[in-house]
């Protein structure tokens, strides 16, 4: 009976060990979280995460690389003239098409998108990078060009 008693209070401090190493591992993931976080925003404090539609035709006509991260059926129907598409869901696999030393403006239909697409980028190195506010319904409405079709 001894034996058992002495064998369950064992486990139990192995348990507890488990324990606390699980909870300093959450806690070590939390702070690598906060520190890569601080850093990204940090590294690109000079570039806005979301700029408006004028702004985004300033730097387009200024020579800043137009990612669009819809599907091709949407750019299809309409996208900015002299966009590049690279879906959203292939984005993270095909950072390697994007120039790195190039501003670039990530666009899709309303912003959403967008946004995901630049946190894709900020965590693949790149510095340069903003999202359209709006996307290419706000881009429409203000009455800025766009095309359709390959």
């Amino acid at each position: 009976m001894a034996k058992n008693a002495r064998h369950k209070a064992q486990q139990r401090k192995k348990d507890n060990k488990l324990w606390i190493w699980g909870v300093v591992a959450l806690v070590i993931l939390g702070i690598s979280a906060v520190w890569l976080t601080s850093r990204a925003s940090t590294e690109t404090n000079s570039y806005p995460s979301e700029i408006s539609v004028e702004e985004a035709v300033v730097k387009r006509d200024s020579g800043a690389f137009i990612l669009d991260v819809r599907q091709p059926e949407e750019w299809n129907e309409i996208h900015v003239p002299d966009s590049t598409i690279i879906p959203l869901s292939e984005l993270a696999s095909r950072v390697n098409e994007l120039p790195k030393d190039q501003e670039i403006v990530v666009v899709c239909r309303s912003g959403n998108r967008s946004v995901q697409g630049c946190y894709v980028l900020l965590a693949a190195g790149f510095a340069q990078v903003t999202s359209m506010a709006g996307g290419l319904t706000q881009r429409k409405v203000a009455g800025y060009p766009t095309v359709s079709g390959p």
